[in-house]
């Protein structure tokens, strides 16, 4: 499975999939720092990439109909501190094997994740 992490999102969470055996790549590395929505979903699908995100305006299945993509994780913890972010990512992970994400829109709260097809 691959991924794509959004540049409102440390980098490092790229690496936390990667140790899990995970193909994940940046905003950041593939230069699209900046980009717009339509052109970052765009590229997420032509490479049928996951996109992991704090932005809700993915989570708009009228604008971005989750059967299009590979898959999208909007991500809504209480903090955005990086440490926390990583940490609330890290116990995401285990979820990914389990749960269908192609064609799916993942809400990631606090102890929960709401999946919309």
């Amino acid at each position: 499975m691959k991924f794509k992490i959004d540049e409102n999102l440390p980098i490092e969470l790229a690496d936390l999939l990667q140790d899990e055996g995970y193909d994940a790549s940046t905003i950041y590395s593939e230069s699209l720092k900046g980009a717009k929505d339509p052109t970052v979903i765009a590229v997420c699908q032509d490479e049928q990439r996951v996109l992991v995100t704090l932005d809700l305006d993915f989570a708009d299945i009228k604008t971005y109909p989750p059967q299009d993509y590979a898959g999208i994780i909007v991500l809504r913890p209480y903090r955005q501190d990086k440490p926390y972010l990583l940490s609330f990512f890290q116990k995401l992970i285990p979820a990914i094997s389990q749960h269908p994400l192609k064609g799916h829109l993942w809400i990631a709260e606090e102890g929960k994740i709401r999946i919309r097809e």
